[in-house]
């Protein structure tokens, strides 16, 4: 049986002046507008160009397809993504419970104002979730969570630490998924969180107790 190609995802190049880096700002923001407003089905590169006022021509330059143009906002998001760990969890003049407390809420506020947006990205995961990119970031998040749990629960055993920051982190990321997926206003986003960190603070507690 031949074996399925997979699709391109790297960018064809890097601008290198002003009016290109201009050009692929457009091109990102208007497959972000696309991907919000249409959804997932209608993504296509032809909808992005025209979102954007470019031709498809324009597009193909920097991207070789619509694969690729989502490798490149889910990459933006992972950096995003770990700007705001690195900014809540590494602020060492807040109380480590208050940290995980903000970051909580501001993980549910992102989550549901990109649901449309991350939705699209699951979609294309399998093309990228093994490419250099993806483990750099895996392996940053581990690294500001194995950090932050050393900070919380200084006495416990590693395996201990690990396993509450599995806990965490990942009941955090998969409600935070599905919760998203219905349209939400802000008190049921502040409401879920509060109830989230409520828990989470408490399970630490008590294995700070321990």
């Amino acid at each position: 049986m031949t074996q399925r190609r997979r699709p391109q995802i790297a960018s064809r190049k890097q601008p290198q002046q002003a009016r290109s880096t201009e050009l692929v700002a457009a091109i990102l923001q208007a497959a972000v507008q696309v991907l919000s407003e249409e959804g997932a089905a209608r993504f296509t590169t032809a909808r992005v160009a025209e979102k954007a006022g470019v031709s498809v021509g324009s597009i193909y330059q920097y991207f070789p397809n619509k694969a690729s143009i989502l490798f490149r906002l889910q990459v933006d998001e992972w950096e995003q993504t770990q700007k705001m760990l690195r900014g809540l969890l590494e602020d060492a003049a807040t109380p480590h419970l208050e940290r995980l407390r903000a970051l909580v809420h501001a993980f549910l506020r992102s989550e549901c104002e990109e649901a449309e947006i991350r939705v699209a990205l699951n979609d294309a995961a399998p093309l990228y979730r093994d490419s250099p990119e993806a483990r750099r970031a895996r392996a940053e998040g581990d690294r500001m969570v194995d950090a932050f749990m050393l900070e919380v629960l200084p006495k416990a055993s590693a395996a201990s630490r690990d396993l509450a920051g599995e806990i965490v982190f990942t009941t955090l990321a998969t409600v935070g998924s599905s919760f998203s997926r219905t349209r939400r206003t802000k008190a049921e986003i502040k409401a879920q969180a509060d109830g989230m960190a409520d828990m989470f603070c408490a399970y630490l507690r008590g294995l700070q107790d321990a």
